[in-house]
């Protein structure tokens, strides 16, 4: 590649390195890196303030989504584009917090709030594969559980797939 002067150290190699470094060293390092992308300073963030009570945090993060939910525009691909956008702050989310049963949590919650805000006559594909590709990735991310948890989420999931077969015209299983 053009733009890539040197070859990338391994994951293990940067390990071995930040373990010589010192406090000092490792705190600048951590703000340099906040510096250069939003992403990075959202993950420093949660890692400081938040990763001790993630639930907490989890219920801030919906929060805050909520009012994208209540805001949302009627016509479809306007929806769509901020159906997505949600999507998208959900999946960095679960990225940052990296605990399965809590990223599931956020994926019930947005189906929930999908069924409730969204105009479910629409015969738009686009707005209608939204809502189903979250349900299929709760079913992936439900084989990551311990099995007792697993029975708890497929439960969850068939009043979601109930619902969604009451409400709308377009969801069959």
């Amino acid at each position: 590649n053009l733009f890539q002067i040197m070859e990338i150290s391994s994951l293990q190699e940067q390990k071995k390195e930040l373990k010589t470094l010192s406090k000092e060293e490792l705190a600048e390092l951590c703000l340099r890196l906040g510096k250069y992308k939003k992403e990075n300073k959202e993950l420093l963030n949660f890692l400081l303030f938040h990763r001790h009570d993630a639930e907490n945090y989890i219920e801030q993060v919906k929060h805050s989504l909520q009012v994208a939910f209540d805001e949302l525009n009627p016509h479809p691909y306007y929806c769509t584009k901020s159906l997505r956008k949600i999507l998208r702050t959900i999946s960095r989310q679960a990225k940052f917090i990296a605990q399965t049963h809590l990223e599931i949590e956020l994926l019930f919650w947005f189906c929930h709030n999908y069924l409730e805000k969204v105009n479910l006559k629409t015969t738009n594909k686009s707005l209608q594969q939204l809502f189903t590709r979250q349900l299929e990735k709760i079913d992936k991310c439900c084989l990551k559980l311990h099995e007792d948890l697993q029975f708890d989420v497929r439960q969850e999931l068939e009043k979601i797939h109930t619902l969604a077969e009451e409400r709308t015209t377009w969801f069959r299983l």
